[in-house]
């Protein structure tokens, strides 16, 4: 097992945490902020030393998507249910149900005998968007931070754009295996 592999399954464990303090009251936003500023920073470091010393694997390209997906999912569904934030329901259903689209694209082309893709820079954006407003939603969520959580809500649309964009990206780039394979086997 890798060092980025090892730092991947740790951001994973560190969901379960991180959903007990997100929806545990504000009481518990310290703990909240500081276990996703780690799990998140994981992503930053299994990237950079997968990277610097050629330790990149196809179990990583898919876990550390995956370990992205679920921790955001966490907080949007968290931030959902909040009465501080709000964000509305369509649009956290609107963010995974992209995700699960393209992991399953991921899915499809791996079991197609393509390599799995890794995330392209409009998906990193993405990311980083969806991120960055999760930070200042819990910084924000503090009384009187009005001014947070609207730029938290600026940058969650822009997250949005970036999470439908790079999602239509995929597709586009993809359409063609994608569309093979909605096509009868007659061989089953």
């Amino acid at each position: 097992m890798t060092i980025p592999n090892l730092l991947t399954l740790l951001r994973l464990v560190l969901i379960v945490p991180f959903c007990f303090f997100v929806t545990g009251g504000l009481q518990w936003d310290v703990m909240a902020l500081l276990t996703f500023i780690v799990a998140a920073s994981t992503d930053w470091f299994d990237g950079y030393y997968a990277r610097r010393f050629k330790q990149t694997s196809d179990a990583g390209k898919l876990l550390d998507p995956l370990a992205d997906k679920l921790l955001v999912a966490t907080a949007f569904i968290a931030f959902a249910a909040d009465h501080v934030v709000q964000l509305p329901v369509w649009s956290v259903v609107v963010i995974m149900g992209r995700e699960f689209l393209i992991t399953g694209l991921r899915a499809l082309i791996s079991s197609k005998g393509g390599e799995v893709m890794a995330a392209d820079t409009l998906g990193k954006a993405k990311t980083v968007a969806q991120m960055a407003c999760i930070l200042i939603f819990l910084v924000g969520r503090a009384p009187n931070s009005t001014a947070f959580l609207n730029l938290g809500k600026a940058v969650y649309a822009l997250a949005v754009f970036l999470t439908l964009l790079s999602g239509a990206e995929y597709l586009w780039r993809y359409r063609v295996m994608l569309m093979e394979s909605f096509k009868a086997n007659p061989e089953q």
